[in-house]
């Protein structure tokens, strides 16, 4: 079974807005054995939204297009699904009433004929209940193809999809099996990866396919098995990805896509009743920012300091501006003296800090660009490294991150084993 994903909106075209719709979707009916075939973006035209609709005819089983279904005058998906269907608009009553409601609740107010004209929907469509806003989603049938018309705003999206979408593909369609496992890898570049592993991919069976998914600091190994029987494929993956942890256990941190570092890191403080926190200079509080996007992590992460300037190392923790003077403020011994100030502050059993050039100039500090140190205060020492990450200042600044966790889960480990 085969699908693509149209996004709709001029926005999207020019940059304005970044396309995470498509990604949410895809992941979703990826889970049920449908097959992406491409995602397209397109402008708000309607000549240009009727030719991507023929182009598409047939040529899949499933087209779910977001975007073009509020109420002002430049939202013209409605209009253009009953110019493509030979359809009129008519007023659903149950979509009106609920439109109505929500209105009268959330904002307090009566409802505007604009906002009741969310209700008019094609005659032959079924309707897609939306729950959180007043823009319903509409399914339609044309030959073998059905076009599904979602809202934009992503969480009403996400709900239609998760609550309508995906139970009538279940309901409606026989599919194949798509199984996936990922296995999270830190420290050796993709080609290093490749290498210690050669054999391995080499003898997996034809129905499962391995993809490289590197970013800085980490590959993700991604097994995708397809076929008729759930059973046999997740035996056959369960046994190979154990094979592979034999070979490269010293480099694997956590299994699935939302088994990242940070993620990994967090579960072992929380399991081990330990407490973290951070001075960051160079990263900016980058290292704090990915440690509390993560639901939870108050109970293990503590606080940060964002230690940008020279003057707040000296104002806030304490780091006396003889040492700065001494060794200047990218050198290890000024990121040990922020790691264990902030420990004592914050007082946790690990601190993380950084202190680093990420460019593209040197600011105060005479190293070289990209030079990076970081501090690792634990409940019995101070460990220091020092890196350099090259340029550009992202891919330092993302680098000095992942390598600050990954230091931190290889001494939680020590204490593991």
């Amino acid at each position: 079974m085969k699908a693509t994903i149209v996004t709709i909106g001029d926005e999207i075209l020019i940059g304005q807005i970044v396309d995470t719709n498509s990604g949410f979707i895809a992941k979703s009916l990826d889970k049920i054995g449908v097959e992406i075939n491409e995602m397209i973006s397109i402008s708000d035209d309607k000549t240009h939204i009727l030719d991507t609709f023929a182009a598409l005819q047939n040529k899949v089983d499933l087209v779910i297009i977001t975007g073009g279904l509020g109420p002002t005058k430049d939202d013209i998906t409605k209009k253009t699904f009953c110019d493509y269907f030979d359809d009129e608009l008519i007023v659903d009553k149950a979509v009106e009433k609920h439109v109505v409601e929500l209105i009268e609740r959330v904002m307090n107010r009566a409802a505007s004929q604009i906002n009741r004209d969310q209700a008019l929907v094609p005659s032959k469509c079924t309707v897609l209940h939306n729950q959180l806003g007043t823009a319903p989603g509409m399914w339609m049938k044309k030959e073998n193809t059905v076009f599904i018309s979602l809202p934009g705003v992503p969480y009403e999206m996400k709900y239609i999809v998760e609550h309508e979408i995906i139970p009538k593909v279940i309901r409606e369609y026989e599919r194949p099996y798509i199984i996936h496992k990922t296995i999270l890898t830190y420290g050796q570049g993709e080609s290093l990866v490749a290498e210690r592993i050669e054999d391995w991919e080499n003898n997996l069976p034809d129905y499962i396919k391995l993809a490289y998914l590197p970013s800085p600091g980490r590959v993700r190994l991604r097994l995708s098995a397809r076929g008729t029987n759930k059973e046999t494929l997740e035996a056959a993956l369960a046994e190979n990805v154990k094979s592979l942890d034999l070979l490269i256990n010293d480099i694997i941190v956590g299994f699935d896509d939302d088994e990242t570092l940070e993620v990994v890191v967090g579960k072992m403080l929380a399991k081990q009743n330990k407490t973290l926190a951070t001075a960051e200079s160079c990263t900016g509080g980058k290292i704090a920012q990915v440690l509390t996007s993560i639901a939870g992590a108050s109970s293990y992460f503590k606080g940060s300091v964002v230690s940008y300037g020279t003057e707040v190392k000296i104002d806030v923790l304490g780091i006396p501006q003889s040492l700065l003077k001494e060794h200047s403020v990218v050198s290890s011994e000024v990121v040990s003296a922020m790691a264990l100030s902030i420990k004592k502050m914050m007082k946790t059993d690990y601190a993380i800090a950084t202190t680093g050039n990420a460019g593209p100039s040197k600011g105060d500090s005479n190293a070289e660009i990209g030079t990076v140190f970081i501090a690792l205060a634990t409940p019995s020492e101070i460990i220091v490294e020092e890196f350099n990450f090259g340029q550009p200042r992202e891919k330092v600044i993302d680098r000095a991150v992942i390598k600050s966790l990954e230091l931190l889960q290889k001494e939680i480990l020590k204490n593991v084993r």
